[in-house]
């Protein structure tokens, strides 16, 4: 992991005074609430629906122990709202039949934007709680406001087998460059970047602001592909490539010219037009030009100010060698353990490394009774010592909201394996049906039009038999709450978004939408098949588009049956469609 200097410690620790001073101005009245709320917004404190909310900054999700020892603590000790609103927001809840979870505090949430969230913490103990993440390295500047947010990456970064290049180094590099930016700070509206290095792209760098991705040149140079203009929300585009080879030390020049050019054109009359993927589509090839021009003038008349030199990009590479194994860990029983349910989980939940005597392992935060991506305070610590005892003390959180152990010792996986299993962290079903992306919603965001949780939930309790699962093979579900796409509906095999009819909850379903990954295709968004529907309709809808695949499918080759994205693709939307709209509840006659 990149390791703080004297200089990143003093930074965040001012930065952390400098909220206390706003906060205690606000409380007196000499700060105004329109004069407060950019400031509290740029350190990651929103007011949601029924409280605050803090993000917490991951940089292209790398997080150690003693760093989720600390967001335990704050979930324990300050993720604790006041009794009567708790019981309030719980008496509002409307939730679907079953095990569906109810509202809880005491808890952290792992987003699909590499951060962690917590939603019930007061803001009267806001500075208390930046103090505590200063002491661990780790703040919320930037997860929230117009400016360049947390830069997202390949949750098996350094370790991949398919990795051409690590992009941990630059993904620090630019983290550095983009934070408090002084011309960035007031964008047209909130701007992402996402970085691989890998032939497979973890990463989804075409729905980005900029996408990324480290190749090697024929000589073996390594330079950038860069896409601009990726997106979801109300107007889902998929990002243009823009350079097929950038020279690596010129990233951050070029970087800024595409975000001044940005900045100086972006719409802000509209929030909704106001992304870049609106103008990159609106302009076209004069937005590219324009950003070519501008770079030109960067690297020749400015003199190239942001062109990384070979000393700096050492000296931020060498925080990202192999971390050294503990002395004393103890070699146990290796992957030949017979237990099926072993079998089964080294089957999902571990991949190969690019050591081969290491592993990376996913714990899923994915299980009955919580939300997906939700970690309570034991959680959390208990996953702490996980880190510490057989990951060399580092862990990433993922994109698909679990958390990945990168650095596990092939002898050592059993022994990780009973562990994790006594916490419920280890369901063997990462990138099955039940491994779903789901924000928030509705239950905490006060811009959702609908809850995502009990949807998820209720889905999920129809789909626990692990023979079943194994059966229907990887399927990406993806659940948002509204349009503003946090739960990334668009790119899910399977999409689920909730809408606002008529004062009340309804959900439309996509079907063959693609995060850019090898498994999913292209990039693109899925098409919706049809009306909306009822929240108790939703899991039936579900059922009856699986139950169509199932029928559909392809026998199997290879030694695998066809996946769910391959037969939707071969068939066709349309049986699909007349599946889910075949499982709508008829309308109630009128007395």
């Amino acid at each position: 992991m990149y390791q703080y200097t004297e200089f990143d410690r003093q930074f965040v620790k001012l930065r952390a005074a400098q909220h206390r001073d706003q906060l205690e101005r606000w409380q007196k009245g000499q700060l105004a609430d329109e004069e407060f709320r950019p400031l509290r917004l740029q350190n990651g404190w929103y007011v949601q629906r029924y409280a605050p909310m803090l993000r917490v900054a991951v940089p292209y999700g790398e997080i150690s122990g003693r760093q989720l020892n600390v967001l335990a603590q704050i979930a324990k000790e300050y993720d604790q709202p006041d009794a009567d609103l708790f019981a309030k927001a719980q008496a509002q809840q409307d939730v679907l039949p079953g095990k569906s979870p109810r509202l809880i505090k005491g808890y952290g949430h792992f987003t699909t934007r590499q951060n962690v969230q917590f939603n019930w913490i007061p803001l009267d103990k806001s500075a208390d709680v930046m103090d505590l993440l200063a002491t661990v390295d780790m703040h919320g500047i930037q997860t929230s406001g117009n400016c360049i947010r947390n830069i997202t990456t390949d949750e098996l970064a350094g370790v991949a087998i398919d990795e051409v290049v690590d992009p941990r180094p630059y993904a620090e590099i630019l983290r550095q460059w983009s934070t408090l930016h002084p011309e960035f700070a007031f964008l047209p509206r909130k701007f992402k970047i996402a970085i691989t290095g890998a032939t497979e792209d973890r990463a989804a760098i075409g729905w980005h602001d900029v996408g990324l991705q480290l190749v090697k040149s024929a000589s073996g140079e390594v330079g950038f592909k860069v896409w601009i203009g990726g997106g979801m929300g109300r107007t889902p585009i998929i990002g243009t490539l823009v350079r097929t080879f950038l020279p690596w030390q010129q990233i951050m020049n070029y970087l800024e010219a595409v975000v001044r050019v940005y900045n100086r054109w972006g719409r802000r009359d509209n929030l909704y037009k106001a992304r870049i993927k609106i103008l990159v589509k609106a302009e076209g090839q004069r937005y590219i030009d324009e950003v070519e021009a501008e770079f030109l003038q960067i690297i020749t008349v400015d003199g190239g100010p942001h062109t990384i030199t070979e000393a700096e990009f050492q000296r931020v590479a060498a925080c990202f060698v192999e971390p050294t194994a503990p002395v004393h860990a103890s070699a146990s029983v290796g992957q030949n353990t017979p237990d099926p349910a072993f079998q089964r989980w080294l089957k999902q939940n571990v991949v190969a490394h690019k050591n081969p005597a290491l592993r990376a392992v996913t714990l899923s935060f994915k299980r009955l009774g919580l939300a997906p991506g939700d970690a309570t305070a034991d959680q959390l610590k208990s996953s702490a010592q996980l880190v510490d005892k057989y990951s060399r003390g580092e862990a990433r959180v993922t994109h698909s909201q679990n958390l990945v152990l990168p650095w596990v010792q092939e002898s050592q996986l059993f022994d990780l394996w009973q562990e994790a299993k006594d916490l419920g962290l280890a369901s063997p079903n990462i990138g099955l049906l039940n491994d779903m992306i789901a924000c928030p919603g509705g239950d905490y965001c006060a811009l959702a039009n609908a809850r995502a949780i009990p949807v998820a939930a209720a889905i999920s309790e129809r789909y626990q038999d692990l023979d079943e699962l194994d059966d229907l093979g990887p399927i990406d579900l993806h659940i948002s709450g509204c349009i503003n796409s946090c739960g990334h509906h668009h790119s899910g095999h399977i999409g689920i978004l909730g809408v606002d009819k008529d004062g009340k909850e309804w959900y439309q379903v996509t079907l063959g939408g693609s995060d850019g990954s090898t498994l999913s295709g292209a990039a693109g968004a899925g098409k919706v098949v049809g009306p909306s529907f009822s929240a108790a309709e939703v899991p039936e809808v579900i059922e009856a588009v699986i139950n169509k695949y199932l029928e559909l499918r392809a026998p199997a080759e290879n030694g695998r049956a066809e996946y769910f994205i391959e037969t939707l693709r071969r068939v066709g939307q349309d049986a699909f469609k007349a599946a889910a709209n075949g499982a709508r509840h008829p309308e109630p006659e009128l007395a």
